[in-house]
């Protein structure tokens, strides 16, 4: 589906841009800078990109605010939309060229949809998709084939649930929430007593709560809580493959990365960025705002505000070698250094009573 052509006024207003040039040239599409074309608008977020402008063949560029100087917007031929983040803008106009696909709000004859089910007005359902008992729908939300709903779930209006999600018995699904292939929403807790023989598996009988305008990537895991509700708080972004614990707590607007993984009860504040391959360990807490670097592995509570620098850094192969052959010394060398220590802080006294007499 493509969106009909905008003035560069028109799309000004979307973004709350100032347009320096023409703005009643038509556009008509997006493009990456290195492809555009006239009709197209492209977007310029990093100084290193600046090359490209003068060779730009776009009709318009989004920058950001007085970056542009006087000296290089005389030598390129595209009108600018000045805006306070290009990105966004990028992203915003994007959204008016590629709008969100509307589906006709049939449901498939090869549906299986429990008589005790409720759902909404305008909803789509594909084939194979199989709705429990008492589970509501609500309006204008999209089923794709092989969705699971179980007995009294919930899904809220608007959603969009793509194939093979499943979303377990009494799971709640919030409005406007975005599932990708495979999500998993529900499934136990990794709850077990005991040892060797005699473990015994601890009933997860809670439930997961995904507020409003949630999206979560294609095949991330969310346990239902062994007591209570794991929650995915409102605005919260989740990549693929992510594995979220039992009774995990996540606050709103937190942006999680793919191939992180949460452990059990941990509570993470609101506006929080956990980047690539963080692991957190379980009944920790982490602050608001709090940034985590890559591949990080957080042990202990984080305040507020923190940033915590990234894991292990890539490195040449024989170099990386080298360190790992050092590691099983270390508490030798460690021993070594003690003692020399002691010994120079010996030799200083000497001196120092030299020195007096």
């Amino acid at each position: 589906m493509t969106a009909p052509g905008k003035t560069l006024a028109e799309l000004a207003r979307v973004v709350d841009g100032k347009v320096i040039g023409d703005d009643g040239i038509v556009i008509d599409r997006v493009s990456a800078i290195e492809e555009a074309g006239p009709g197209s608008v492209t977007f310029l977020a990093n100084s290193r990109y600046y090359s490209h402008l003068n060779r730009c063949r776009a009709s318009a560029v989004i920058v950001g605010r007085n970056i542009i100087s006087d000296e290089l917007r005389s030598g390129i031929p595209a009108a600018l939309l000045e805006v306070a983040d290009p990105y966004v803008g990028f992203a915003k106009i994007l959204q008016i060229f590629s709008p969100i696909e509307r589906y006709d709000g049939t449901i498939s004859a090869q549906a299986a949809i429990n008589a005790d089910a409720v759902v909404a007005e305008a909803v789509t359902i594909f084939p194979h998709v199989f709705v429990g008992a008492r589970a509501k729908i609500g309006a204008r939300s999209v089923l794709f084939p092989g969705v699971f709903i179980g007995d009294d779930a919930v899904i809220g209006s608007d959603c969009i649930l793509h194939p093979n999600v499943v979303v377990r018995h009494g799971c709640s699904i919030g409005d406007r929430v975005i599932l990708h292939a495979g999500v998993v929403v529900g499934s136990d807790g990794f709850g077990y007593a005991g040892r060797s023989e005699g473990r015994v598996k601890i009933p997860q009988v809670g439930v997961v709560e995904i507020h409003d305008d949630v999206e979560i990537g294609a095949n991330t895991t969310i346990d239902r809580a062994a007591l209570g509700k794991t929650i995915i708080g409102r605005g919260s972004k989740i990549d693929n493959l992510v594995q979220i614990a039992h009774n995990v707590v996540i606050g709103e607007h937190t942006v999680i990365a793919a191939q992180a993984g949460i452990a059990g009860s941990t509570k993470i504040g609101k506006d929080v960025i956990l980047a690539g391959q963080v692991g957190v360990v379980n009944h920790i807490q982490i602050g608001d705002g709090a940034i985590i670097g890559p591949q990080s592995g957080v042990a202990q509570t984080v305040a507020a505000g923190a940033m915590l620098s990234s894991g292990l850094a890539a490195a040449p192969h024989r170099e990386w070698l080298k360190v790992m052959a050092l590691l099983p010394q270390l508490p030798k060398l460690w021993n070594l250094v003690r003692a020399l220590e002691k010994k120079v802080e010996g030799f200083a006294q000497g001196v120092e009573k030299d020195n007096r007499r």
